[in-house]
């Protein structure tokens, strides 16, 4: 019984507040809006091709082999897609501009912090850094995707978090989905918040994370950056949210004019669709 308890703590500090009713009547103005910058390019199918930064903003060239190229180039499905929920069924909230191509399992699990560490976990499994892969679980231990190829499995008893060796040696994309399915049932915004910097929003790069520890908690992805020649940035936030759904590129409803870039001079809080973050919730890996 125990176990049972810890198990249950360990998945409810995991999940998002859901408040998509409060954003419907928002999500509506904005799909009935034309900006005239045109923004959104409807054939492109990455999100540096979907999306064009504003007037006078410029992406700065990244390295191929960055965290920040993976990001930018992240495949996008065709416009008009809707987001799906794990059990098959679509979110109805409108808050988002595109979804992310990237399959999610069947299993109420990629919620918030989950689709944060996807991206991170993705990008570091096609660089093949299998042994950078590694998340903190909310009871402190690390989880080592190094371990996991070895053959060895999570084990739980009571308080007690250790490996156990219950698999051959193995490392194909299905090992790391299923390494990453026991990553999301077991860390939270909690754990993912110790393990990220904090930084100062006038360093934010693609890549960073504004994270709000909790239960309820939530947490969305810079997923790209353009600048000006005056140095002011504009960014891209991706996220999933409660129940477990496909990742997204959020709208900005406070500025419909460059939505669905956000403004990066943020006075004190930012103001996402569904959840409101203030700008001291900043972090890096």
């Amino acid at each position: 019984m125990k176990t049972y308890f810890i198990l249950a703590l360990i998945f409810l500090t995991n999940h998002c507040k859901d408040t998509t009713s409060s954003s419907t009547a928002l999500s509506n103005n904005l799909r009935n809006t034309v900006n005239p910058q045109k923004l959104i390019n409807a054939t492109g199918n990455t999100l540096a091709t979907r999306f064009n930064p504003p007037l006078g903003y410029k992406r700065r060239k990244l390295p191929p082999a960055s965290f920040g190229y993976f990001l930018r180039n992240l495949p996008l499905k065709p416009i008009g897609s809707k987001v799906m929920y794990y059990n098959g069924s679509f979110k109805k909230a409108n808050v988002y501009e595109a979804v992310v191509d990237m399959e999610i399992s069947n299993e109420n699990l990629q919620q918030c912090a989950d689709a944060v560490m996807r991206l991170r976990g993705e990008y570091l499994y096609a660089k093949k850094a299998y042994h950078e892969i590694s998340f903190r679980l909310t009871n402190g231990f690390r989880m080592d995707y190094s371990e996991w190829i070895k053959g060895n499995r999570l084990a739980v008893e009571g308080n007690h978090t250790y490996w156990r060796m219950k698999s051959s040696p193995s490392n194909t994309y299905q090992d790391f989905r299923r390494y990453m399915e026991v990553v999301f049932a077991y860390a939270s915004t909690i754990s993912l918040s110790q393990s990220l910097k904090s930084k100062n929003l006038g360093e934010l790069q693609i890549g960073d994370v504004f994270i709000q520890a909790g239960s309820p908690g939530h947490a969305v992805t810079v997923v790209d950056v353009a600048e000006n020649d005056k140095g002011k940035k504009i960014f891209l936030l991706a996220q999933s949210y409660m129940p477990a759904q496909e990742t997204q590129i959020l709208r900005n409803f406070n500025d419909k004019n460059i939505s669905p870039w956000y403004s990066g001079d943020i006075a004190d809080k930012l103001f996402t669709p569904e959840w409101t973050f203030m700008s001291s919730h900043l972090k890096t890996w």
